[in-house]
């Protein structure tokens, strides 16, 4: 693992979450303590049914979840540059991973290991809070993707990526994009050809 400086982009990304100003201390302490990693393409930050060992800000590049049904790779998350993820189950309780977590472009990643973010959590109130608006928004979020995947057609689900998604649709390759959807390949090229 190469150890580096913190980066800016991660406590820009870590002060879009916090209130106010009086947290600048604990924002800065918290991003020193993240560790540097590259990730290249098609390398797994966690294997399904191995322990998740980082939460991590991404830098750069994509992270694909995705779980295996029936010996078929389905992706069920793509996570994008500027956003954090991990397979939090995993990670917070120490099982094994129900999903993959796999690069599927050269990845700069910013991880700490679950010791340093229970510390975290439990002594720096600015990460405390960081945390805390992070886990509501992706609470929100999903309860909409699993709203959206009941009521909308595959045609609507795309229209709305095109809207609220537009980073997914342009750095995401097509097989990726139609298993997040939860259609076929083809169905989704017949989809991005009627709708311009």
């Amino acid at each position: 693992m190469k150890i580096k400086k913190t980066t800016n982009s991660l406590v820009s990304y870590i002060k879009l979450f916090i209130d106010n100003d009086i947290f600048e201390k604990d924002i800065l302490n918290a991003a020193s303590l993240f560790s540097n990693i590259l990730l290249n393409k098609n390398n797994f930050l966690v294997k399904e049914n191995d322990i998740c060992n980082y939460f991590c800000f991404i830098e750069n590049g994509i992270l694909q979840h995705s779980i295996t049904v029936l010996d078929e790779e389905k992706t069920s998350y793509l996570a994008l540059k500027n956003s954090v993820t991990t397979s939090l189950s995993s990670f917070l309780n120490k099982v094994p991973s129900r999903k993959s977590i796999k690069a599927i472009s050269d990845c700069n990643l910013w991880v700490i290991d679950f010791e340093t973010f229970s510390d975290l959590v439990k002594n720096n109130k600015g990460f405390n809070q960081f945390y805390s608006k992070l886990i509501e928004k992706q609470i929100c979020l999903i309860d909409d993707y699993r709203i959206d995947l009941l009521t909308l057609t595959p045609e609507e689900r795309y229209k709305k990526l095109l809207v609220n998604e537009t980073k997914l649709l342009q750095e995401v390759p097509l097989h990726y994009l139609a298993s997040f959807l939860g259609i076929s390949t083809r169905h989704m090229s017949r989809i991005r050809k009627n709708i311009k």
